[in-house]
């Protein structure tokens, strides 16, 4: 299993996208042709760059023939699914549960997801069949690309680690670790490594809160990266809204330009998903704008307030926020209700 990759378009095309009995179970639908098959290799490679996880290509490991594709996919209103699509030949030989497990061993023990779910349609019963065997859990039904489908949830405990399968996610040794909490203050001064403003925002003289929440990237032993967040009922237009607030994003220099940072955020939503968040927060650097647009964020034109020692204050910085609930934008105002963070 490695990601999928442009090159493997050919591939897909001939083991699904051209298969009736396999696409006719995909929300995609039929899309019997070679420019399918290539936007839909864009779309895989697309989505490995914004989260740094995403579908492979699975290969017989004996004659590297392609079988299909099984991976991760995070949607936005959903968090992230198991999907698998294996050509009729490779079906009923247990590799969509060997693979799927793969990817829930990826998930679980070194992404540290708060959980995973798969959307099938009901009469997909081979499918289901996969997925109870993997532990899932039925969670109720959902709209999935405007079709009706069964929702399945696995969660770390009762998923078993996979010990068989060759996973290349090109993510090295790199292990997310999710801790209640600021975090620790020695990883903290690793990441900044010397730096004295290593968010910028020293000069806006502002009070921070905690984070209840840290997410820490470690490789070879050593922290590279983390991200913090807190819960809170914050203001929406004066409506209260549960808000995850986002803060304390930071990659070691040495690092950086790797996407360790996307991750690390990615991850981050979905732990803020689990715990009930509505929408997310971000008080955003001008610089860093780009970086959260091509995750998804969208910028707030309207004026965000916090709290400070001596009261109340307009916040300086762009704010950028990431819809979990398809709930509508502000049009008028946001109250953080507390300290930035």
């Amino acid at each position: 299993m490695d990601p999928i990759r442009r090159g493997d378009s050919d591939d897909l095309f001939e083991a699904v996208v051209s298969q009736d009995g396999v696409m006719r179970w995909l929300a995609t639908g039929r899309a019997d042709s070679r420019s399918a098959a290539r936007a839909m290799c864009d779309d895989h490679v697309a989505h490995w760059t914004r989260h740094g996880y995403g579908d492979f290509a699975v290969r017989d490991a004996a004659t590297h023939a392609f079988l299909g594709r099984v991976g991760l996919r995070n949607r936005a209103r959903h968090g992230v699914d198991l999907g698998f699509a294996l050509q009729p030949l490779a079906q009923g030989r247990g590799i969509a549960g060997e693979a799927g497990r793969a990817c829930l061993d990826l998930a679980f023990r070194r992404l540290s997801l708060p959980a995973v779910f798969a959307f099938v349609l009901p009469d997909n019963t081979a499918s289901i069949a996969v997925l109870r065997r993997l532990g899932a859990q039925a969670d109720g039904t959902v709209q999935s690309s405007g079709l009706h489908c069964l929702r399945f949830r696995f969660d770390p405990a009762g998923t078993a680690a996979e010990e068989h399968v060759a996973v290349d996610d090109g993510g090295a040794d790199l292990q997310l670790i999710h801790v209640l909490g600021p975090g620790s203050p020695s990883d903290g001064a690793a990441l900044r490594d010397g730096l004295p403003d290593p968010f910028g925002v020293n000069g806006l003289a502002l009070v921070w809160d905690d984070k209840q929440h840290t997410l820490t990237a470690v490789s070879e032993g050593r922290p590279v990266a983390s991200a913090g967040w807190l819960l809170r009922d914050m203001a929406f237009d004066g409506s209260p809204r549960r808000t995850a607030g986002l803060g304390g994003v930071l990659v070691h220099p040495a690092h950086r330009g790797q996407g360790i940072a996307r991750t690390v955020i990615s991850v981050a939503v979905e732990h803020a998903r689990a715990a009930g968040a509505e929408t997310m927060i971000l008080l955003c650097r001008p610089d860093l704008l780009p970086l959260y647009e091509q995750l998804g964020w969208s910028r707030l034109s309207v004026p965000v307030t916090f709290q400070q020692p001596d009261g109340a204050r307009t916040s300086p910085l762009t704010t950028m926020i990431y819809d979990l609930a398809d709930l509508p934008r502000p049009t008028i105002s946001v109250d953080l209700r507390g300290l930035p963070f």
